[in-house]
């Protein structure tokens, strides 16, 4: 599962970044373009000024393919020289511009002491802007406005809106990770829930073509016709298997609520048990095929665990109930397929109760009423 989440990680990092290259960094490159213009007074200046610039923009669009770490050093390291190139050779109070956003991107890479590390980068913009003072001596006002107080003020603004933007992307791909394994959640629960379907037709039909094959070997010799007509439903049973299965595979099984009553009454009277069948009401469509479903595992789970001479099947509007005796073990076995039908019904607003008392095991599985409908068991206002 999670092997496959970076793969939309990295497709939403994609898009951020193209929505970065696209609205971030042509302002970006216009910017630097601008305060090159604004500073540089000879062709020098130029020369002197264009790394700082030129690193804050490789910084940027490395940090929008998710790259600075690669180039994060040497374009700090060329941001920093810049600056007090700037400061004390140029005279150029805009030359912080690179060590500013290079410094403000690197954040991201700081895993500790990040706040140390902030710390330390505006007092190097703000020492290296104090340092004109070793040239311009006659205006203090001046030099720590122009070269102290705005540069660092907008190094911290740029940096906090950095981390913080930051942080927004984190957020982002978050998102997209619990996305990705709510769909890979969702997956697992329909393989689930198709093992599930898989386990109670194999499952089913194999217990009880082992029970047909095994009647007919008895028949054989004192009952040829009926071992004959054993062997021709064991063949229509498997082959209704592989027709089931198909309609699996496709998605297109959908189980009968009647035929499977009828089904599970010729299996018990097959093995020797006697069977009654009580209709109280007509089952709710909606619930008829779980409803099939805990029927057959039920008829599977008497035919293999207890030694019972009588089943009881119950109808009502909203549920089945199915009632049998010679259960004999001590503590109940544990019955899988029905572990996981009773999350089916509890994911449906159903319920589902296996009870084992003084030998005999209950197994009844309950829908409430859909609106619009009357219990028929429920008291009238009218008393009768």
């Amino acid at each position: 599962m999670t092997a496959r989440a970076p793969r939309f990680t990295e497709s939403t990092r994609g898009r951020l970044r193209r929505l970065n290259l696209v609205t971030s960094l042509p302002p970006v490159v216009f910017a630097a373009a601008v305060l090159i213009y604004t500073d540089a007074r000879t062709w020098w200046h130029v020369v002197v000024l264009a790394p700082g610039a030129v690193a804050a923009v490789v910084a940027f669009e490395r940090w929008t393919a998710n790259d600075l770490a690669r180039v994060a050093l040497p374009c700090l390291l060329v941001g920093a020289a810049v600056w007090p190139l700037g400061v004390l050779v140029t005279g150029s109070p805009n030359a912080y511009w690179g060590v500013c956003a290079v410094g403000s991107l690197a954040m991201r890479e700081v895993r500790r002491r990040r706040w140390a590390a902030m710390a330390g980068l505006f007092c190097y913009v703000a020492v290296v802007g104090a340092a004109r003072l070793l040239v311009q001596r006659d205006d203090v006002g001046h030099v720590l406005l122009v070269y102290v107080l705005v540069p660092t003020a907008l190094t911290v603004l740029v940096t906090v809106f950095t981390v913080v933007g930051e942080r927004f992307y984190d957020l982002i791909r978050e998102l997209e990770q619990t996305r990705e394994r709510e769909a890979e959640l969702a997956v697992v629960r329909e393989r689930v829930r198709f093992a599930g379907d898989l386990h109670d037709i194999q499952g089913h039909t194999l217990h009880v073509v082992k029970l047909k094959i095994a009647l007919a070997q008895r028949l054989l010799r004192r009952d040829t016709e009926r071992a004959e007509k054993e062997l021709r439903e064991t063949y229509a049973l498997v082959s209704d298997t592989i027709t089931q299965t198909k309609e699996l595979a496709y998605a297109q099984r959908r189980l009968n609520l009647t035929a499977e009553i009828e089904n599970a009454k010729n299996l018990f009277e097959a093995a020797g048990i006697r069977v009654r069948v009580t209709r109280e009401a007509d089952v709710d469509a909606r619930v008829s095929e779980l409803l099939g479903q805990v029927l057959r595992e039920t008829t599977t789970n008497i035919l293999r665990h207890a030694q019972a001479t009588q089943v009881q099947i119950t109808l009502a509007a909203t549920g089945i109930t199915v009632v049998n005796d010679g259960a004999t073990a001590d503590p109940p076995p544990v019955l899988r397929g029905l572990s996981a039908l009773r999350q089916r019904l509890a994911g449906d607003g159903g319920e589902l109760i296996a009870e084992q008392h003084e030998g005999r095991f209950r197994t009844a599985a309950t829908f409430p009423p859909a609106r619009g409908t009357v219990d028929p068991t429920a008291p009238r206002e009218d008393g009768r």
